[in-house]
């Protein structure tokens, strides 16, 4: 399918790893331009390199993504490059483990400005260039906010804010065009969620157990599924959907878990 993202310049924050890098490739494949919004320069360049390896275009600015200046300046790096947004990914974030019993005030407002702060900051610096293309938000969201995990108040407390925010652009972007969306994600493998279950006492073991549980195929949804979806949400065929929160998780969350043993 051709989703006429020819040469559209997308924000992709969080982009250089894991989810976002797959957004990134996807769309570079797609024929649109993809700009990384990073905190780590080295891992920025590898995946730039990657894209132009494959014969794509991508670009990419350091921002550390925490501090509202640093969201502003990127937003303004992207326009002094281009002049033009044609889309925003907002994805960067980590679960940091801020719980309510071993967590404090310090660790949850930090963890918020990681996670859910700059998903505001980013839109909110983007949305005249926006409004100008009548471009589209992709919010990628956990599925932390609607099932819990235990452990981890402050990510699921800024995914549920990406999740209402998400339905709440929707609504205040309608009389410009911007169509607003949230993909929640369950059990994707990444580099991140690796690292996170070699800290698990029989890590090996803990990852059957979860993957035992996913109904679709028994296995991990892939980054690359991830950005399929976002890139279609981004694009003109997605056209009459907004304000969803699209779960790309193989019925991890809504699906019957007993059907994964069936």
């Amino acid at each position: 399918m051709n989703l006429e993202l020819q040469d559209k310049i997308i924000i992709v924050s969080g982009g250089a790893k894991g989810i976002g890098e797959g957004i990134v490739k996807v769309l570079a494949r797609e024929g649109a331009i993809p700009f990384i919004v990073g905190r780590n320069e080295q891992d920025n360049l590898h995946t730039v390199a990657a894209v132009e390896a494959a014969g794509g275009k991508a670009f990419q600015v350091v921002a550390e993504l925490t501090q509202p200046s640093e969201c502003m300046k990127a937003v303004k790096t992207v326009l002094d490059k281009f002049g033009r947004i044609d889309g925003l990914v907002n994805n960067a974030g980590v679960n940091d483990g801020v719980g309510l019993e071993s967590g404090n005030y310090e660790g949850f407002m930090a963890s918020l400005h990681k996670n859910l702060v700059h998903y505001y900051l980013l839109a909110h610096h983007a949305l005249p260039a926006l409004i100008k293309s009548r471009g589209s938000i992709v919010n990628i969201s956990s599925k932390t906010a609607e099932t819990g995990q235990g452990g981890t108040s402050a990510y699921a407390a800024a995914n549920g804010g990406r999740n209402a925010l998400t339905r709440e652009w929707a609504v205040e972007l309608l009389k410009y065009g911007i169509r607003v969306n949230a993909i929640v994600v369950a059990e994707c493998w990444t580099p991140l969620y690796e690292k996170w279950i070699e800290t698990l006492p029989n890590p090996e073991e803990k990852l059957k157990s979860i993957v035992a549980k996913i109904p679709l195929g028994n296995r991990m949804t892939t980054a690359e599924e991830i950005a399929d979806t976002t890139a279609f949400l981004l694009s003109k065929k997605s056209g009459h959907t907004t304000g969803q929160l699209i779960h790309v998780d193989g019925g991890y969350v809504h699906l019957d878990r007993a059907l994964a043993n069936a």
